[in-house]
């Protein structure tokens, strides 16, 4: 059975995709089988692992409001299976609004392949919306990325109150997975202290693997390729790698 992890923050910009997009693959790279459920209706997840949104048939909107399986949406490539998403996935919330138990439409589709895979990695929208919410509900656990910034704090309490309330009336295993420092700049002593003040946070869950501002890291979703394909010996790719080498210590 998976083990599904939700890639959430609502605040925007600070690597929720690129990290779902390199973990996959990482991941994926040293065996493991793993799904990304690309939720984010700008399918950024699901061009970054090299998918062409226009060739798209079947989409996580499909899953939705189609009642077409999980299984035939998904899209096999070298660095993981991806469901995908397309801008139609906007509209979802809307028209799920007379679903009966409608955060829970993406955990009843995933249900019917999660024994299929290793890990799943949900690529949820930046903001709190019907999607978040069934990205949550779907999730055992989900990972935050935290940018290296002074406002990632402030956004990192909203998260939390979200992530206690969602807890606490829809989806009682919901944990935290992990959580992971992005965009960080060893040379600033702000980044040093949003880091440390992070980890006091959430003691034991930070991953000491950083991810640093890199311009590979940036470069490589314009290829369709994880940064990991892309350049390999680059400072972002080794770091995903290290990050994904945790992982598997913690959840092998």
């Amino acid at each position: 059975m998976a083990r599904i992890i939700a890639v959430v923050n609502q605040k925007g910009g600070v690597g929720k995709t690129t990290t779902a997009v390199n973990l996959t693959a990482a991941l994926t790279a040293v065996g493991k089988k793993v799904l990304l459920c690309d939720f984010d209706p700008q399918a950024n997840a699901t061009s970054g692992l090299g998918i062409e949104k226009k060739q798209v048939k079947h989409s996580s909107y499909d899953i939705l409001i189609s009642d077409i399986k999980a299984e035939d949406c998904i899209v096999h490539t070298k660095f993981g299976d991806v469901l995908p998403s397309t801008a139609a996935l906007a509209g979802a919330g809307i028209e799920l609004i007379e679903v009966q138990k409608r955060e829970y439409s993406l955990k009843r589709a995933l249900e019917t392949i999660s024994n299929q895979y290793d890990y799943i990695f949900i690529d949820s929208p930046p903001s709190l919306e019907l999607l978040t919410l069934n990205a949550l509900c779907a999730a055992d656990s989900i990972l935050i990325p935290v940018q290296c910034e002074y406002y990632a704090l402030e956004g990192l309490s909203d998260l939390m109150t979200t992530l206690r309330a969602v807890k606490r009336k829809l989806n009682p295993k919901l944990e935290i997975f992990g959580v992971i420092l992005t965009m960080y700049d060893g040379r600033t002593n702000f980044s040093n202290q949003v880091a440390e003040e992070v980890r006091r946070h959430f003691p034991g869950k930070v991953y000491a693997s950083v991810i640093p501002r890199n311009v590979r890291l940036a470069e490589a979703p314009s290829h369709g390729l994880p940064v990991t394909a892309y350049d390999r010996s680059s400072k972002g790719s080794r770091a995903y790698l290290s990050v994904a080498e945790e992982i598997l210590r913690k959840n092998p």
